[in-house]
């Protein structure tokens, strides 16, 4: 099978530098080139075996969560039903020890999860962008300086850091929860950058761009990022998948806030209500299967980002 995109050898494997074909030009039938370049990349993913079922995990987890008001059998914090029910019934999952149809609040807890996810692999992917970029496009002082804050920030245990932190600010919700991932997350995926435009400031095409008189955030964005196509992709991935595991770490400790429907509070709450001691194991083991499957399915995904980069990490 032909591949949708070739990649410059002068770049390297690891460049991740995907040189798109000529796009088809056929009038007013053509569609915009960034829809092209959408459906290429899809295309590629969806030709390996593990980025398919991991996006269709995901898509059947977002479709959950959006349909979430009509599917779900009841409100997630209606408590008038009996406590501790088994599963069966009216209740496929069973009720919470407060009282909680379990089914409905493994539905809207969804979307807590993901937008956690998708909003702090966003800005942790946004920030390690323009910190690996800048570093490693501009040797000397602003290097060294912003390399010392991201290996300070690397040098700080994350997950002690994610709690003083969610303490410090305790009380902000889900807003807090994303900043303290944010704050912890972004410095691995600068680091990679920052060594890889490193290596694509002594290219050709950047030295030409630069006798040309182009300005600096133009090299920088319009030069040098469209080469590292794959690798910032690969960073939203790892990002999200830190951040949706972060986020019921945080909310399973107690450290966010108990009374939002989330599938790291249902874990928070089943361990105060002593669920595994009385035996509703349901009320563990579905939050903690549904982070499971998340985490795993935007890790599938970036097996098949990693094949964008590397085409002989392609499945045959």
């Amino acid at each position: 099978m032909t591949a949708p995109y070739s990649f410059s050898q002068s770049a390297g494997p690891a460049a991740g530098n995907l040189t798109q074909p000529p796009l088809p030009r056929s009038g007013a039938t053509a569609l915009p080139r960034p829809l092209v370049v959408a459906q290429r990349v899809l295309a590629t993913l969806w030709a390996d075996r593990k980025a398919r079922i991991g996006l269709v995990v995901i898509s059947a987890l977002i479709l959950a969560a959006l349909l979430a008001p009509v599917i779900a059998p009841y409100s997630p914090t209606d408590a008038s039903f009996p406590r501790t029910l088994p599963p069966g019934g009216a209740h496929l999952l069973g009720t919470t020890g407060s009282g909680q149809d379990t089914l409905s609040q493994l539905l809207w807890g969804a979307r807590i999860s993901l937008l956690v996810g998708v909003c702090a692999g966003v800005l942790a992917s946004v920030i390690a962008i323009v910190i690996g970029l800048i570093a490693g496009y501009l040797p000397g002082v602003t290097d060294e300086v912003l390399m010392f804050v991201t290996n300070l920030t690397l040098a700080i245990p994350a997950l002690p850091l994610m709690i003083v932190l969610a303490v410090y600010l305790a009380g902000g919700g889900v807003k807090v929860i994303i900043f303290v991932i944010v704050v912890t997350g972004w410095a691995t995926g600068a680091r990679v950058i920052r060594s890889q435009a490193a290596t694509l400031r002594s290219r050709d095409f950047i030295a030409l761009a630069q006798f040309g008189g182009e300005r600096l955030h133009r090299i920088v964005f319009r030069e040098v990022l469209p080469n590292m196509t794959s690798l910032v992709a690969a960073n939203f991935f790892a990002a999200a998948t830190g951040a949706v595991l972060g986020e019921a770490g945080l909310e399973f400790l107690g450290l966010g806030d108990p009374t939002t429907v989330s599938w790291g509070t249902m874990l928070y709450w089943a361990q105060n209500s002593g669920a595994l001691l009385t035996g509703q194991w349901v009320l563990v083991l579905a939050p903690g299967l549904c982070i499971a499957l998340l985490a795993a399915a935007l890790s599938l995904v970036n097996f098949g980002v990693d094949a964008l980069s590397n085409p002989r990490l392609r499945e045959k």
